[in-house]
């Protein structure tokens, strides 16, 4: 079972992680210049990649990620340094939906910006440095590099029946 949600985790983040690479560059081809056609053309084409194909895998790979949490009881260090990876793709994520809203409703009076100095960042967050690195390689963080409030449980019980050591 762990294996198949990990499938599951690895082939939606690999859409997701498509989708936040192609979307911005995607996005740049928006020009005021355009006729109607080509502008609606690539206006839809934008939107329903994101509503329909990289929003949904976004979803179901932090579904998948969280299943595989539970399911594997990793509640360490790494696992934590690993979640702010993956709110950087979401902050990600968020700014990308709000490009194609605003390309969408501004056709004429909205430049949307130039997809290349952010696909640098974007590959920066899904990169080894941040996110496989501490999946594949699951460095020790010494625990004094880890705020005191994420080490005390905070007078509530943890949501699983195994408590880490």
């Amino acid at each position: 079972m762990i294996t198949a949600v990990k499938f599951l985790h690895l082939a939606a983040l690999c859409i997701w992680s498509a989708g936040l690479v192609g979307l911005p560059l995607l996005l740049a081809r928006h020009d005021a210049s355009h006729d109607q056609e080509e502008y609606g053309r690539l206006r839809i084409l934008t939107h329903h990649a994101y509503i329909g194909l990289v929003t949904p895998a976004a979803v179901f790979a932090i579904a998948a990620g969280t299943a595989l949490l539970f399911m594997r009881g990793v509640f360490v260090p790494w696992m934590f340094a690993k979640l702010v990876g993956v709110g950087a793709l979401v902050l990600l994520h968020a700014w990308i939906g709000h490009v194609t809203l605003l390309a969408g409703e501004r056709q004429g009076s909205y430049d949307p910006p130039r997809g290349w100095p952010f696909t640098p960042l974007i590959a920066a967050a899904l990169s080894a440095i941040v996110i496989l690195l501490l999946v594949l390689g699951k460095p020790l963080i010494d625990e004094q590099l880890v705020p005191e409030w994420l080490l005390q449980p905070q007078d509530q019980p943890l949501p699983v029946d195994e408590v880490p050591n």
